[in-house]
């Protein structure tokens, strides 16, 4: 029997395919999929020609691994950075294209130009962006965009801890996915987005607030800066890295689906609760995964179009692998990286400089590079001959081992039940 080939594709290609897929089937449009990829029509059609003749290798990129025919030459771009800092000093990109090219016959692409400014670093004026608002009607197909968010309430009513109830609910039909947790975080978000996709698949987009675990309220780096790109949080990452498109509402008003979702279940889920004798966080996971079928029996509508824009998670995809705390940690010279107050000596490093260090929500660590996975083991102290201590060290006074849960609280995550305890012991002690 032959071994069918790997076809290896990045996550962007791999949703191009599926859409593709779905076009070349006749379950959505050929103008909705363009719609999807931000391609047009005609592209489309295109696409789905390659791959009919030349299956999941046609959504594969053709210029991969080649370099750009329309490249700028870097003496063009010398002499247009020149100008753009000497004569024209304080142009915005825009208005630096058109003069550039009717004074001195040089034809520069205003965002070729933008990203050229934020790589050398040339300052301009940027106009501030208008507020904008509007009525929408609900998304045509199922998995096109699901909102999100967390309700902080007294779910239990006095009867057991404060929880937190994030939901998913998509736009099309009205499908409601919850659970339970003691805490609005990145790890809820990331564990509970994770059952989500393990059921339903990926969606197309997640509608969310700006709350800072989904939206990260960092500046920018100066690699940031250079790569055009803005400081992600944790969600943030993992949905680029899953391919989900992440949409960040203005006003509560403008998730208005999830949040009317809430007003129902605070009022029909906490009085079905209390029935129930409900008084624990798994309890109360238990009666909503027994609650949810029948609302959504109830409340759901059907989609406009019957296509499910969900996506299966690929195989080779690690979910607890991506949906997890992820943060780079410099190498140093003896093989070793300083991490929650120790060290860990990594097997075999090689010239590494980064590791990206993985926290599971179970606790573990996990360190890869390159995406190959790192073998590891704490050790207490560093190893003799590695960075070698200054005169002023020396001088420095012996820092406090105490192993108190206070030293640690600013890399270990508590819930709030949790830190009420700690207190409450500190000041009895």
């Amino acid at each position: 029997m032959k071994t069918p080939d790997i076809i290896r594709m990045s996550v962007r290609e791999a949703k191009r395919f599926s859409i593709i897929d779905q076009v070349s089937k006749r379950q959505i449009k050929q103008r909705k999929g363009a719609h999807l990829l931000g391609l047009s029509t005609r592209q489309v059609r295109r696409l789905v020609r390659r791959v009919r003749e030349e299956g999941p290798r046609g959504a594969i990129h053709r210029s991969r691994g080649r370099p750009s025919n329309r490249r700028t030459e870097p003496k063009t771009r010398a002499e247009v950075l020149k100008l753009c800092s000497s004569t024209y000093g304080g142009f915005g990109p825009t208005l630096a294209s058109e003069t550039l090219a009717e004074r001195d016959g040089i034809k520069i692409s205003p965002e070729t130009l933008r990203l050229w400014f934020i790589e050398e670093e040339v300052t301009y004026r940027r106009r501030k962006q208008r507020p904008h608002r509007q009525w929408r009607e609900r998304k045509e197909h199922c998995g096109e965009l699901v909102q999100m968010d967390g309700s902080h309430h007294d779910w239990l009513e006095g009867r057991g801890p404060r929880l937190v109830l994030m939901a998913y609910i998509d736009d099309a039909t009205g499908r409601v996915f919850a659970r339970f947790y003691e805490y609005e975080g990145t790890t809820p978000a990331l564990e509970s987005f994770g059952r989500y996709a393990r059921r339903y698949g990926l969606p197309q987009a997640v509608y969310l607030d700006r709350h800072s675990t989904y939206k990260s309220a960092g500046k920018p780096t100066i690699e940031d800066e250079l790569n055009n790109r803005r400081p992600q949080s944790q969600f943030e990452r993992a949905m680029a890295d899953l391919g989900v498109r992440v949409i960040h509402a203005n006003s509560p008003q403008a998730k208005g689906r999830v949040e009317r979702l809430f007003r129902t279940f605070q009022d029909r889920l906490v009085k079905e609760m209390r029935l129930e004798g409900i008084s624990s966080l798994d309890e109360a996971n238990r009666f909503l995964a027994r609650h949810l079928p029948k609302h959504n029996r109830r409340f759901r509508v059907p989609a406009a179009r019957e296509a499910d824009l969900h996506r299966r998670v690929p195989q080779g995809i690690d979910l607890n692998s991506i949906l997890c705390f992820q943060e780079d940690r410099v190498v140093r010279k003896d093989g070793t990286v300083a991490i929650d107050g120790g060290f860990i000596q990594l097997r075999n490093p090689g010239r590494l400089r980064k590791v990206t260090v993985e926290r599971r929500d179970n606790g573990r660590l996990r360190f890869s590079a390159h995406g190959r996975q790192l073998s590891w083991q704490k050790i207490a102290r560093r190893p003799p001959g590695g960075r070698p201590s200054s005169p002023s060290e020396s001088k420095k006074p012996a820092q406090n081992k105490s192993k108190s849960p206070w030293r640690q609280f600013s890399t270990t995550f508590y819930s709030q039940q949790t830190i009420e305890k700690l207190k409450r012991e500190r000041a009895s002690a």
